[in-house]
């Protein structure tokens, strides 16, 4: 039986995929599971230096499994509840403050939690053909996943409420002048685009990235002074690394660094 989330390794970039194509992604408590505890592996993994979020077949993620929603509501809604806590709140975590660079490589519709699993990473690159779609309201549910936090930080208070609000589905050429998207590609390079760009993330300073996600996300919820602090921590941090020492001495030798993530 094929795992609902697969991860792939290879020259410092780890793909974890969504592997339930005949449910277009849709999340159901095994899968969520499964996605937590990829994301955990990859996370820890040192030999890691950037994760490409994808899905298989048509869809990206579509969002919370209607099926099984509907069977524990009937039979268990308490477990249902709790999914917010024990598995979206944790994905999302994971993706925005992992030390590494996120990439997710939007190949078919994102909905619900998937699309903002892809609001949180920190580069979307989009299919031609894909699209997001803020679903919640469709169904009378408040949204979660991060979406409140992501959604109006890429696109402004006032067109976050809109998409929330009134859903639809924002497709891939509206969704790059909106801001969802980093970059929309021909769907049949998609792959092919994302590999350069992991690549060149996996080679690059993982320490320093690490150290850019978490002030800019300090610094979304803190005034400047208390900024201005946590950069100094930051630069710290990197000031003292194994990559800065190497790209002085490349500097100096006007040659290339070449960084370890150290």
């Amino acid at each position: 039986m094929t795992e609902p989330v697969s991860v792939t390794r290879g020259g410092g970039v780890a793909t974890v995929r969504f592997e339930r194509p005949e449910a277009m992604n849709s999340l159901d408590i095994a899968t969520k599971e499964s996605l937590l505890a990829a994301l955990q592996d990859v996370a820890e993994d040192p030999a890691v230096r950037c994760v490409v979020l994808t899905g298989s077949g048509p869809a990206f993620c579509v969002g919370q499994d209607l099926k099984e929603h509907v069977r524990l509501l009937q039979e268990d809604a308490a477990a249902l509840w709790s999914t917010v806590r024990e598995h979206y709140n944790p994905v999302v975590r994971l993706i925005a403050t992992m030390d590494k660079p996120v990439v997710a490589a939007v190949n078919g519709v994102a909905a619900g939690a998937g699309a903002a699993f892809a609001f949180a990473a920190d580069l979307r690159y989009v299919a031609d053909t894909a699209g997001f779609n803020l679903a919640f309201a469709g169904v009378a549910l408040s949204c979660d996943s991060g979406s409140s936090w992501s959604l109006q930080r890429l696109v402004g208070v006032a067109k976050a409420k809109e998409l929330l609000f009134m859903p639809r589905t924002v497709k891939a050429a509206e969704a790059a002048e909106l801001g969802l998207a980093t970059e929309v590609v021909p769907v049949d390079a998609l792959e092919q685009r994302v590999a350069e760009v992991a690549a060149q993330l996996a080679a690059g300073p993982t320490l320093a990235y690490g150290a850019m996600r978490r002030a800019l996300a300090f610094s979304a919820g803190h005034p400047l002074t208390e900024s201005l602090a946590h950069e100094a921590d930051m630069m710290d941090r990197t000031g003292t690394s194994a990559d800065h020492a190497a790209a002085v001495a490349a500097f100096l030798a006007k040659e290339r660094p070449t960084f370890t993530g150290h």
